[in-house]
């Protein structure tokens, strides 16, 4: 897994970095026990603030994805993966309901919604691997585990960092 960071998308860092994260705990690459990077250790990576990172763990933590646990780390919760549905699908029917309204108020037919609906979905698949421009930091995450406190820069141009 691949944290990218960007400061020229105009999205506050920590919610890229809480983004990412939760993207990776959904889809099933940060499994239920896992630690997450130090803060520390996190926020060199990526040269952020430390407190940046803390945010999203908070966050995160909030949400009920990750439990912190002082002194010894941050580490994916065993049910997150389904609160964390529930939450999304929740939000997902809630903006879908507004569209709707919102079309409905335009005058726009439930053919129109649907016709468009498809066409963002189509967009929306091609379109979600990320590719990275200039103002973006990255950090990459072993195969040996999802986030090593062990880590070492690339040397070289740019802002990316990896971890190992």
């Amino acid at each position: 897994m691949k944290l990218i960071i960007s400061s020229v998308s105009g999205k506050p860092i920590y919610q890229q970095i809480e983004d990412q994260i939760r993207s990776a705990i959904l889809s099933g690459d940060l499994a239920a026990g896992e630690g997450l990077p130090s803060l520390r250790h996190l926020a060199r990576e990526l040269r952020v603030s430390v407190l940046t990172v803390t945010r999203a763990y908070n966050e995160l933590a909030q949400e009920g994805l990750v439990e912190n646990i002082q002194g010894k780390g941050t580490f994916v919760m065993d049910r997150g993966n389904e609160v964390m549905r529930r939450q999304l699908q929740n939000r997902v029917q809630n903006l879908l309901q507004e569209a709707v309204q919102v079309s409905a108020q335009a005058g726009m037919g439930p053919e129109w919604v649907r016709t468009n609906l498809e066409q963002v979905l189509d967009d929306t698949v091609s379109d979600s691997v990320p590719e990275r421009g200039a103002g973006e930091t990255s950090g990459s995450v072993s195969a040996s585990g999802p986030f090593s406190s062990a880590g070492r820069r690339r040397p070289g141009k740019g802002t990316e960092s990896w971890l190992q």
